[in-house]
């Protein structure tokens, strides 16, 4: 198998604005592009006031536009179906379709800061991978913003963007999520990881320019549904947990606090908590050994990670459990540095860390047992850090 290469972000433009013309008879004034995203490491923390640290792929969500005189938005995806229509001069509610909704919660939010939105047409194409764990809500959203921006002629700052979308996200998504995926689409750089400090909502570029150096993105082809409930009763036990240690942030939290609240905390908290302190300090080791251009230090960080997403969190699966065996086995002299799961879990994808030159073979490797172990043809692709939303 070889590795999935995706349409250059010049060519998804240009196939966007071929589906506007198409659906809506209208030539493209504007257009949007925000990428999804990988976590490297820092998982479920991101609303525990933790350190995450992910990165911008080179797979987008672009959006083609136009403006069509009305105070409607009518709206088309490359899946077919209905499009969406949004009416601009009314408040926004949860509606069908309900990709839209997303969307609604973007321009929700654009009105509540006092803009008059004009009417447009727009349609939607993307190279995220859906349900993979790789942010393509977040894509999505800060693509519609970016866009919403360029209608207006106005610049959000970036971070105020990203939170207007996180809201969307919570508010019409009904996925209480922390800021990771949105940061991550709108300050993405290219050769950059964003390592951000989810207490101060403050994030740091890390260099990652090492072009020995490759992540493989492995896409088990089990989707999964956030707002299911296993996501938010997550997130209540890392609630009711610090409620239980007594203390106002996680950041002032330390493993012997756990240990000495373990019976108090009861399970399955105890070991919430346990994933929360340890994935804190593994993000933390993990930017300091970049810092230091210490990549090796990074393997039994991204397997501690998994093992703890694992065992003590419960977010991962027997698919991607079986993809990071793999990669295990394949190991530091088939060119693995490290592998763990990425993502809200439940599915989804992992991310391999490996040198540059061996991912083709390692590529290959994962696909070929995992499809042999699952009856499951998996989607592997690379991706180096890339440029958070702009227009295009």
């Amino acid at each position: 198998m070889s590795l999935d290469l995706a349409p250059s972000l010049a060519d998804l433009a240009a196939d966007a604005a071929v589906g506007l013309q198409q659906r809506f008879g209208c030539e493209a004034s504007i257009t949007a592009a925000a990428p999804g995203r990988v976590n490297l490491i820092g998982e479920h923390i991101d609303y525990c006031d933790g350190f995450v640290m992910p990165f911008a792929i080179d797979r987008y969500i672009v959006i083609a536009a136009a403006l069509n005189g009305s105070r409607e938005a009518r709206i088309a995806t490359a899946l077919g179906g209905e499009h969406a229509r949004i009416e601009l001069d009314q408040a926004q509610k949860i509606s069908d379709p309900s990709w839209a909704n997303y969307l609604r919660g973007v321009i929700q939010g654009f009105q509540n800061r006092g803009h008059h939105l004009p009417g447009f047409d727009a349609f939607i194409l993307s190279s995220v991978p859906g349900g993979a764990g790789l942010s393509s809500s977040a894509a999505l959203e800060c693509a519609i913003a970016t866009l919403l921006e360029g209608l207006l002629d106005t610049v959000l700052d970036t971070r105020e963007k990203a939170l207007l979308c996180q809201k969307a996200e919570h508010d019409f998504a009904g996925v209480p999520c922390g800021i990771m995926d949105q940061f991550a689409s709108a300050f993405g750089k290219t050769n950059r990881l964003v390592l951000i400090d989810c207490q101060s909502g403050e994030p740091e570029l890390i260099p990652f320019e090492n072009p020995d150096l490759t992540v493989l993105i492995a896409n088990t082809m089990v989707h999964h549904q956030l707002s299911d409930g296993g996501y938010a009763a997550r997130r209540k036990n890392t609630e009711d947990g610090l409620a239980t240690i007594g203390k106002t942030s996680w950041r002032d939290v330390s493993p012997l606090d756990v240990e000495t609240h373990w019976e108090q905390l009861g399970s399955p908290v105890n070991r919430r908590a346990r994933h929360v302190v340890g994935e804190i300090a593994r993000t933390i080791s993990a930017a300091q050994s970049l810092a230091k251009n210490d990549f090796e230090a990074l393997g039994p960080l991204m397997a501690a990670s998994h093992d703890s997403l694992r065992d003590d969190f419960e977010v991962s699966c027997q698919e991607l459990d079986l993809m990071v065996d793999i990669a295990r086995a394949i190991g530091r002299a088939g060119g693995v540095i490290g592998a763990r799961m990425t993502g809200g879990g439940f599915g989804g994808s992992t991310v391999t860390l490996c040198e540059s030159s061996k991912a083709p073979a390692i590529a290959a490797t994962l696909a070929a047992e995992y499809q042999a172990a699952t009856g499951i043809r998996p989607q592997i692709f690379a991706s180096r850090p890339s440029n958070g939303a702009h227009l295009l």
